[in-house]
């Protein structure tokens, strides 16, 4: 009888720990994706935003039509990656639309009257509101990527995760290269 009952509440402790961890994996799982739910709204507000700023250059860039272009080819590249539901993609398409919209400004600085243009300055402080707000997300997003993937490989998590096919997430990241400055004396002198 005590044996019986030993084993009861051995294997009660058992499966009430199985539902906890398959819980708190789901908690996880769902942490990452309203983290991610919060970087995509900041990427559609960019996004709808870098049109008006194209059109507002094109006023007073007559000469610097190839920028506006390859900006608006890395805000495609970002937007076609975001829809895919493909970070690693996103997080490619991010480092070259970054590289393109310092670039633009940069250019921009050779434009008095741009630069004077109430609507230009308007949108250049959204979209470089935007741009904080994104590298604040995915700060958040990647700790909560981080605490899943460690998670899903700890003992006895590890085995709950691969019974219920939970996954690891990927990081979102940028290459050092798509975060440094850009070299404005480069961009006036080729």
């Amino acid at each position: 009888m005590l044996g019986t009952l030993v084993f009861l509440a051995i294997v009660a402790a058992i499966v009430f720990g199985g539902i906890g961890l398959y819980n708190r994996l789901v908690a996880l799982k769902h942490r990452v994706a309203t983290a991610w739910s919060n970087i995509d709204v900041l990427l559609k507000q960019r996004h709808d935003e870098l049109p008006k700023l194209v059109d507002t250059c094109k006023q007073y860039m007559q000469y610097e039509q190839e920028t506006l272009v390859k900006v608006m080819q890395a805000r495609n590249a970002v937007y076609a990656a975001r829809e895919a539901g493909d970070v690693a993609a996103v997080s490619a398409a991010e480092g070259g639309l970054r590289a393109q919209l310092g670039k633009l400004f940069a250019v921009a600085e050779a434009y008095p009257d741009l630069k004077a243009n109430a609507s230009f300055q308007q949108l250049q402080q959204r979209i470089s509101g935007l741009e904080t707000g994104i590298s604040d997300r995915r700060e958040l997003y990647n700790e909560s990527v981080n605490i899943n993937n460690a998670t899903i490989e700890q003992f006895p998590a590890s085995i709950i995760a691969g019974m219920f096919g939970f996954r690891a997430a990927k990081l979102l990241e940028f290459a050092d290269a798509e975060k440094a400055d850009v070299d404005v004396k480069a961009l006036f002198n080729a």
